[in-house]
């Protein structure tokens, strides 16, 4: 590892499994003091914190109900204390409610507003009390915001296509601060919530041109790509990583 971000501070929220546990691990090989964020999977989050240490990184978990504002707010305040700053926040934690619009409820909608666009906007203006020119946010929206397999997305697809307007937003507020703001929109992922070894990742991947579900660790090089000096001049993108589902 070229170890490119040694010295950083990263946050990375909702991260003790899946994309958000191979993010925090991915940063942290390439020199990050993580702090990573759960809900309730505490010893998960244990484990990555563990994983990290064993190889001689920096980590520390919080426990964080990305719902509450008050929360999120905490942990960034928190990861910049416990390692001396912040420079590189990733909002990853995620929440869905899928089905018919008639079935959904508005508590259904207040909650996966409040993790997947309210929580996203929290952390950044938490973060922007500790970043510099140099630092990084980088959003984890979902494809799902431009291309859709099938109905029943009416919240989530709304959130993540608000992720994208946000990103866009922010890159353009922030870039003279020397900020960049990026989303990465990862399509059909391996990970617990999503294995690719059920009826629905059967039919995913006949939609997908590339034929397979990607695993975590590819999203968490991207991810790690833009945390890194050689993508300062990438500001304001969504950026697919879907096997050119949405081509």
């Amino acid at each position: 590892m070229s170890a490119v971000l040694t010295g950083r501070v990263a946050l990375v929220t909702g991260a003790s499994l899946g994309i958000g546990a191979a993010i925090a691990q991915r940063l942290a090989a390439e020199g990050a003091a993580v702090c990573l964020t759960y809900r309730s999977s505490q010893q998960a989050a244990k484990d990555v914190v563990a994983a990290i240490e064993s190889s001689g990184g920096r980590a520390m978990a919080r426990r964080a109900d990305s719902a509450d504002p008050d929360a999120v707010a905490a942990a960034v305040e928190s990861a910049a204390q416990t390692f001396g700053g912040l420079h590189i926040l990733v909002n990853n934690a995620g929440y869905a409610r899928v089905g018919p619009i008639e079935e959904l409820t508005l508590d259904d909608y207040d909650r996966v507003t409040a993790v997947n666009v309210r929580a996203y906007w929290v952390a950044a203006r938490a973060a922007l009390r500790h970043l510099k020119d140099g630092g990084r946010i980088i959003n984890v929206g979902s494809i799902f915001a431009d291309a859709l397999p099938s109905g029943g997305y009416s919240i989530y697809t709304t959130t993540k296509a608000a992720v994208a307007g946000m990103t866009r937003a922010l890159g353009r507020e922030l870039a003279p601060r020397g900020i960049t703001v990026n989303n990465v929109q990862p399509g059909s992922i391996n990970t617990p919530g999503n294995p690719q070894d059920t009826a629905f990742a059967d039919m995913m991947r006949r939609l997908i041109p590339a034929g397979r579900f990607a695993q975590p660790g590819e999203v968490a090089d991207l991810v790690a790509f833009l945390a890194g000096p050689a993508a300062g001049y990438i500001n304001g993108a969504s950026l697919d990583i879907d096997g050119a589902l949405n081509t």
